[in-house]
């Protein structure tokens, strides 16, 4: 289930991402760590992708949002 947030300025909007920013490093950073340290080719290129995804999915989903507004 996800949480709504209401963003109505500049503070709000940096506060959101510095959140949701820690949680996606937290999810996909982590598993990138690991297959970095182990020297892990596939696994590298797999985490990375899935922090590439985390990152736009965020920054889609604070679009879509802003779009709402209209």
């Amino acid at each position: 289930m996800e949480d709504t947030v209401a963003i109505d300025n500049r503070s709000d909007f940096a506060l959101w991402a510095i959140e949701r920013a820690k949680e996606i490093v937290a999810l996909e950073g982590t598993a990138l760590a690991l297959a970095a340290r182990d020297m892990d080719e596939e696994s590298l290129r797999d985490a990375g992708q899935k922090l590439g995804a985390a990152i736009s999915e965020a920054m889609l989903e604070v679009f879509d949002g802003l779009l709402g507004q209209e």
